[in-house]
């Protein structure tokens, strides 16, 4: 298998003096496991690897709280556990909660000693503990399906490189472009999680992603038997194929499913995000940092864990995608504001929960949304994603115009490029000007915008917009 970027922060992690032990989130699937594996073989480390879910009857052992006792209990299990140079990881966590709270005990008492827990429907057991969680003696770390960075280095390692070279002052050469632009559309139907995208870099085999995508697809709604009553699961079905054909709308629960109340729906759609299947992006006024103080809880759009899963759940396979045209590939059914919102999860490599916001405003005459808002610094920026013009942003300069914000991103398939955007919109009180900068950037250069925003260049317009 390849390396991720989350084995950087796993090192980072080892490495720490007051090292906590570390608890990967994330839904099944995601590599959670399998990268704590290739961790420890990467860096010669013994790990001593405990099934949890395999070994219920230690829920009553950690209960005891007793670090001696647990120690010779997972020995048991594994062998002699040396506190240097291994790791003891503890799968499938939320199979019994009290190792949760044993965690703060195996910190105090045996600092040395490197652990690592992992849960894939661990929000529920966070949810309905009544127990003490270990506050401050524990870390977490969000793990998330592959980027599209982290497909480039498993499937093409040589256009990863150049993408790396990226910048809005210096194009990339035409070749390289187009290059990109294809992997892209591989990943539109790939996707990012792991057994997909290993499947396909060992044969380029096209059947054998789709039976990946059939096999977790089959695993997601197994799991529901384990967190939802038996008459909820044929709602729950319904909500998980209706998610990929929702994306980049407002979410109506009557859309979803007609015959069912509001409340049952909405119900549905927190169990497939508690577990991760989905991710909802909540319409923020926009008007501060943090975006989340502003956050509208009940109106919200909804995208999926992956966006190679969705296109599965959806019927598209590699044909429809491939004879897309660009303008179709970005702006019809949702799929280019799927690719941008999982990749923005990852944004900050993982450290925090996953969180996305986008802007709306809803008035008879004036209707204005604008795909993505991110927090970057002290500033916001708002993020379309479509192919049309700069005069057909719309939204954009009703936002730039209504925040004041100096910056604007947009994503479609063009090469990067940055241009001053000077439009008249129509107010109540009459005609007025705005202005802005816009940075356009190809969909494949999401991975780069941290970069990009720290450019001197676009800092300074920021800058100066906030003094103005």
């Amino acid at each position: 298998m390849f390396e991720r970027t989350a084995t950087q922060h796993l090192n980072t992690w080892l490495k720490k003096k007051r090292r906590k032990p570390l608890i990967l989130r994330g839904a099944r699937q995601v590599g959670k496991s399998t990268l704590v594996r290739m961790f420890a073989q990467s860096s010669g480390l013994k790990l001593h690897e405990i099934n949890l879910e395999r070994n219920l009857y230690l829920n009553d052992i950690f209960k005891k709280l007793d670090t001696e006792l647990i120690l010779r209990e997972l020995e048991a299990l594994s062998d002699k556990i040396h506190t240097a140079n291994s790791i003891l990881f503890l799968d499938e966590i939320q199979a019994t909660p009290y190792a949760l709270q044993a965690l703060r005990y195996l910190y105090e008492d045996h600092p040395e000693l490197a652990v690592v827990a992992a849960g894939s429907l661990l929000e529920f057991t966070l949810s309905d503990h009544n127990f003490s969680m270990p506050v401050g003696r524990i870390e977490y770390y969000h793990l998330h399906p592959f980027s599209f960075k982290e497909y480039l280095g498993a499937i093409s390692p040589r256009l990863l490189a150049e993408q790396n070279n990226l910048s809005i002052h210096t194009p990339l050469l035409t070749t390289v472009h187009n290059q990109l632009l294809k992997k892209l559309r591989e990943y539109f139907f790939v996707g990012g999680l792991p057994e997909a995208v290993l499947a396909f870099s060992e044969d380029n085999s096209i059947s054998d992603v789709v039976d990946v995508h059939r096999s977790i697809s089959a695993t997601y709604q197994d799991d529901f038997a384990k967190y939802a009553k038996k008459n909820d699961l044929l709602l729950l079905q319904k909500v998980f194929n209706a998610i990929p054909r929702c994306l980049s709308r407002k979410i109506k629960y009557s859309n979803i499913s007609p015959e069912d109340k509001s409340n049952r729906v909405k119900t549905a759609i927190t169990l497939l995000t508690n577990a991760r299947i989905c991710h909802r992006v909540h319409h923020s006024h926009a008007s501060g940092r943090p975006l989340a103080a502003e956050r509208a809880e009940n109106t919200y759009k909804l995208i999926f864990i992956d966006i190679g899963l969705a296109n599965h759940v959806c019927g598209i396979d590699w044909r429809a995608i491939n004879q897309k045209n660009n303008i179709q590939l970005v702006n019809e059914g949702g799929m280019a504001e799927q690719f941008i919102g999982q990749q923005l999860l990852d944004i900050s490599k993982g450290l925090d929960p996953p969180a996305l916001y986008y802007w709306l405003r809803e008035k008879k005459s004036a209707n204005a949304e604008v795909d993505y808002i991110i927090e970057h610094g002290q500033n916001i920026f708002p993020v379309e994603v479509k192919a049309g013009k700069s005069g057909s942003l719309k939204s954009i300069q009703q936002f730039a115009f209504i925040k004041n914000a100096p910056v604007a991103i947009r994503f479609d398939l063009n090469p990067p490029g940055v241009q001053n955007i000077c439009h008249t919109i129509r107010t109540r009180t009459g005609n007025k000007k705005v202005s802005f900068t816009l940075i356009s950037l190809p969909l494949y250069a999401v991975s780069e915008l941290d970069g990009i925003l720290n450019d001197p260049q676009i800092t300074q317009i920021t800058r100066i917009g906030r003094n103005v």
